[in-house]
């Protein structure tokens, strides 16, 4: 293998034709359970009035019973997606016009948008480099009058420092939601990502380990914020007034997951052990493997924690390395694996919306002017400087570690990599001639 040239140089990729990182894991049980539903004909049974039909119908139900059963919470409300749902978190909790809530800038864009959607203003705190999930020291920095929540994103398949961020909370009264799209099923403790938090929001996106296309699984304990998220998730103040309650005033919209959605789910929970089992062995296997390069390291697993490995995160060290993360990454690209640069490219604060600071129409500035915020926010470069060194130089994604790939693709992934080391003297030369 020393003497093997890169295929980026003009050699011969060790795989001719890439891998497939993606297989369905829809089988036999979630056609039969789709076809069942369509046979009863009833393919969404929510209603918009109050009564039993307004929680949704049988499927949607056992879903949401499900999932209660599996991650020992006592409410779970599902939505159709997992944006929806992290709406429906901060609608429940009353957020609003001239509040702030603490999110982390690498994670999806809706982590933060939804808070904008109710006219709060996303309040961005650095990541960890070792987790690159949110970092509690950064978040008590970031803490004002104004804060309402904090919004923790269990990343890559393992949770924030949840310890941490929930004495935070607690010592300021403040709630945390946490976005654990690409976690289920990680541990904290003995409890669940996903639970530790006042609520949080599971993915059934088509991407996620676990899938119904799309949907989405709000979790908490409790009983008036889940009353409040199903108010949102159905038309809620329509039903208010059968409901004899007259404290709560919020707008709902639909939310709502099919049943068809709901029975595919159902089948796919009962699949989530065996994937994430899966994805951790390959990733032992590839930790292990990777200890005798210089330069690459892999994302920590907290203390007490387990890690279920969405996505095989590594830090790249050039110093150590010896060339630059983009010629890494183009070199693994060019021996046929998938190599990602960074998590969302950039810092979410980055993103015109936040630049221009208008979501309406020109010229209107809400929320971020919003008179009852009375405050000059300001995301500019370095806001969060671990984030935007990750974004910029330091972080690589591999999905390898994805069913159904196996040991063998573990193994033929560590010698594209142990080619790229052998040849890093030809690389150095190749940075310089390209400079």
């Amino acid at each position: 293998m020393a003497n093997k040239k890169l295929a980026l140089l003009g050699g011969k990729p060790i795989l001719k034709k890439g891998l497939t990182y993606f297989k369905s894991s829809m089988g036999k049980e979630e056609i039969a359970a789709v076809t069942k539903v369509i046979k009863g004909g009833v393919l969404s049974d929510f209603v918009g009035r109050a009564g039993e039909k307004f929680l949704g119908g049988k499927y949607v139900k056992e879903l949401e019973k499900a999932y209660c059963k599996k991650f020992k919470v006592k409410h779970a409300v599902s939505f159709n997606s997992a944006t929806t749902a992290l709406h429906g978190a901060i609608a429940a909790l009353g957020i609003g016009p001239g509040d702030e809530v603490i999110v982390p800038p690498m994670t999806m864009t809706s982590t933060a948008t939804v808070i904008l959607q109710n006219n709060a203003i996303p309040i961005f705190a650095d990541i960890d480099e070792d987790t690159f999930c949110l970092d509690p020291k950064d978040v008590e920095k970031k803490i004002s009058d104004r804060t309402r929540a904090i919004m923790p994103v269990n990343l890559f398949g393992q949770a924030a420092d949840l310890d941490g961020i929930m004495k935070i909370a607690k010592k300021h009264n403040i709630k945390v939601i946490e976005d654990n799209a690409q976690s289920p099923g990680a541990k904290v403790g003995k409890k669940f990502a996903g639970t530790v938090g006042d609520i949080g929001v599971f993915s059934l996106n088509f991407h996620k380990v676990i899938h119904c296309g799309e949907g989405g699984v709000l979790v908490t304990n409790d009983d008036k914020l889940a009353f409040h998220a199903q108010l949102v998730r159905n038309h809620g103040e329509i039903v208010l007034d059968d409901l004899k309650d007259n404290d709560t005033v919020l707008i709902g919209t639909n939310y709502r997951l099919t049943e068809v959605q709901a029975a595919i789910a159902i089948e796919q929970l009962k699949k989530l052990d065996f994937l994430n089992r899966w994805r951790v062995k390959l990733a032992g296997r590839l930790t292990n493997k990777l200890k005798r390069f210089r330069g690459l390291i892999p994302a920590k697993v907290r203390e007490n924690s387990t890690h279920v490995y969405y996505q095989y995160a590594i830090r790249f060290d050039e110093n150590l390395a010896g060339i630059k993360r983009k010629t890494f990454a183009d070199a693994i690209k060019a021996e046929g694996f998938s190599l990602g640069e960074g998590a969302v490219k950039k810092p979410l604060y980055a993103l015109p919306i936040y630049q221009r600071q208008t979501i309406y129409k020109k010229g209107v500035k809400c929320p971020f002017s919003c008179p009852y915020y009375g405050k000059e926010i300001k995301y500019g470069k370095g806001l969060c400087p671990v984030d935007e060194r990750m974004e910029e130089k330091e972080l690589l994604l591999t999905p390898i570690c994805t069913w159904p790939l196996t040991e063998k693709h573990i193994d033929l992934f560590i010698s594209a990599v142990q080619k790229v080391f052998d040849n890093i003297e030809e690389l150095k030369a190749y940075e310089k001639n390209r400079a």
